[in-house]
């Protein structure tokens, strides 16, 4: 079940981040203990955008030249960063928006989509809401999305105790749900 046997993980039940956090983390934790391995992809591609809007920023800081002669680098890498800046805001809403987790599809399986895992726990609410989704919803192998949305009451007591098990068990039978859908049909 769980990656830590025995030990109790516990939280502070009016942090918000927190509490998505361990479950988010959880969730992981079951879908690549399935066999999933974590597409990372995306996240390659925002930290190289990242760095090289930092890398503008650095040139503009530290370019060997004065203020007058420099002015044209300057121009040059305050429109980069701004460019590479909104480029990746764009990406975090467009593809990002909820997803926790990107996987590659199962090693061996006939499927050619992997699984885009998304989560909502709203601010001043206690439904949980997870949603797995093929990756590529537009591949012939794509199966439809499913959904839990359970109050986070039933994962955690009152003292902040996580039940791990249960939460465990949750996910697995909405993977199980998942995986035994049929295909979208186009």
């Amino acid at each position: 079940m769980g990656s830590e046997a025995g030990a109790k993980k516990t939280i502070n039940l009016n942090d918000h981040y927190a509490i998505k956090r361990i479950l988010d983390e959880t969730v992981s934790e079951v879908i690549l203990a399935q066999g999933y391995a974590e597409n990372m992809t995306l996240s390659n591609i925002k930290m190289g955008i990242g760095v090289l809007t930092c890398a503008f920023a650095l040139i503009a800081q530290f370019y060997p030249k004065k203020f007058p002669e420099n002015k044209p680098i300057l121009i040059a890498c305050i429109i980069l960063y701004l460019v590479f800046n909104s480029l990746l805001q764009v990406i975090i809403y467009a593809k990002e928006k909820n997803h926790i987790l990107f996987t590659y599809p199962l090693q061996g399986s006939f499927s050619s989509t992997g699984l885009a895992i998304s989560s909502k726990l709203p601010r001043h609410s206690d439904l949980y809401t997870l949603q797995i989704a093929s990756s590529d919803p537009q591949s012939i192998a794509a199966h439809s999305s499913v959904e839990l949305t359970k109050s986070v009451t039933k994962w955690f007591t009152k003292d902040g105790a996580f039940a791990e098990g249960i939460f465990w068990d949750d996910v697995q039978k909405l993977l199980d749900e998942f995986e035994s859908e049929p295909r979208k049909t186009k």
